[in-house]
């Protein structure tokens, strides 16, 4: 019989997606292994390869189609034998199971008498059930707006839970205005950003710590390494992640991740580092940091911030970091508060360094500091773990020769 392809899901987020270029058509005969198109997700344009043998018997969606769900049947190829007969006018969506809750039947099935729970909103009389209205109150909506669809238009359950505050839509600020303007498509990746980082912001109990550090010993021996050799290029930046990995191993109570009724504590530390790219931001990961020198840092850093650029990292190339950098020195930012990436407990915002006056054994002296700031999800790293953690960033990178031991 005829072999169905959907459009699959090729991230952890994705839920829609792009066909950006099918590289086969219709007559095609194809092979377990050939490359069938390109798609977009909300990371990276990715290549699908086709799992089967067969003939591309029938495209149902077209080069450049947006928003195409997971899911949704984009192909169909023709097994040997099989002609063009067995192939379905329309495409099909996978079905997704419905869960039915008991709750919901035995309260439409209560009788509702004359006398019904009555809201009085201004003169407006709205009949609701006293679960409808404490749904209602926990949602934050007025329980007169929501169209009830019980016996004599009684509000219930499954009214609340299905209602779309359209009044709220109406107090977004306006895009009017005189001025010129162009409107450019969102890409899937700021959907993802801008869905993921409301909710983080949102759901996100967020705590901030910062500290001053003192760089100079670390650029001394930065530059000394660096004249060593010209096969590698060591940055402030890769001194950052060796430093944040070995301060995870040092207060493991700080690698860890909240996870509802259990808390998840990590033995690697695995340190996504934020990488703008046209459109977005990424966060690739060096995994298990602690263990590696910073030449081998440097070197993957590299490597991954130039696939983030060309569109080409793969999902084990930004899934599952333990912990986030994000580094706007090289901006010239002083010092600025990050938004945690969930499903992470923390993210380390970076500033630039600088010469400042500062008192050093009672004489007033200078030196090159850079600003820090640690974000953390309070429901899994309390104060006092934050600032001890935040202290061993601080040890490491005023005193890098600590890192060797």
């Amino acid at each position: 019989m005829a072999i169905e392809i959907y459009m699959p899901a090729l991230s952890p987020t994705m839920e829609s997606g792009t066909l950006a270029q099918w590289l086969v058509k219709e007559g095609d005969t194809v092979e377990s292994g050939t490359i069938l198109a390109e798609i977009e997700t909300d990371k990276a344009t990715m290549e699908y390869e086709s799992i089967d043998d067969g003939v591309v018997g029938k495209i149902y969606v077209a080069d450049g189609t947006e928003n195409i769900a997971v899911g949704q049947l984009i192909a169909v190829l023709l097994e040997d034998g099989e002609d063009a007969s067995v192939i379905s006018d329309a495409p099909a969506q996978k079905a997704a199971p419905v869960a039915v809750k008991t709750e919901t039947v035995v309260e439409e099935a209560t009788p509702v008498a004359p006398t019904a729970p009555v809201v009085n909103t201004g003169g407006k009389r709205t009949f609701s059930s006293p679960l409808a209205r404490r749904l209602a109150t926990q949602k934050g909506v007025d329980i007169s707006d929501i169209p009830g669809s019980g016996p004599h238009g009684r509000v219930i359950k499954r009214d609340v839970e299905g209602y779309v505050p359209v009044a709220k839509a109406a107090l977004a600020p306006s895009l009017d205005g005189d001025a010129p303007f162009e409107e450019i498509k969102l890409s899937n990746m700021r959907k993802t950003i801008a869905k993921r980082l409301t909710e983080s912001k949102q759901t996100v109990p967020h705590f901030y710590l910062g500290v001053d550090i003192e760089l100079d010993n670390l650029l001394t021996a930065r530059k000394e390494l660096n004249n060593l050799s010209d096969e590698y290029k060591i940055s402030v930046n890769d001194f950052i992640i060796r430093a944040c990995a070995l301060a995870l191993k040092k207060v493991p109570e700080a690698n860890v991740q909240f996870g509802g009724d259990v808390m998840r504590h990590y033995s690697r530390s695995d340190v996504s580092v934020a990488v703008a790219i046209p459109g977005g931001l990424v966060t690739p990961v060096i995994r298990g940091a602690e263990q590696k020198g910073l030449r081998q840092i440097s070197d993957e850093t590299k490597a991954l911030a130039k696939k983030a650029r060309d569109g080409k990292l793969m999902p084990e190339d930004y899934m599952g970091g333990t912990f986030s950098i994000s580094n706007l020195g090289m901006m010239g930012i002083k010092q600025f508060q990050a938004v945690i990436n969930p499903p992470q407990a923390a993210i380390l915002a970076v500033g630039s360094g600088e010469q400042r006056v500062i008192m050093k054994d009672g004489a007033v002296t200078s030196a090159t500091v850079m600003s820090v700031n640690l974000a953390c999800d309070h429901r899994a790293i309390d104060g006092a773990v934050g600032a001890k953690f935040l202290g061993a960033i601080k040890t490491y990178l005023e005193h890098p020769s600590t890192m060797l031991l």
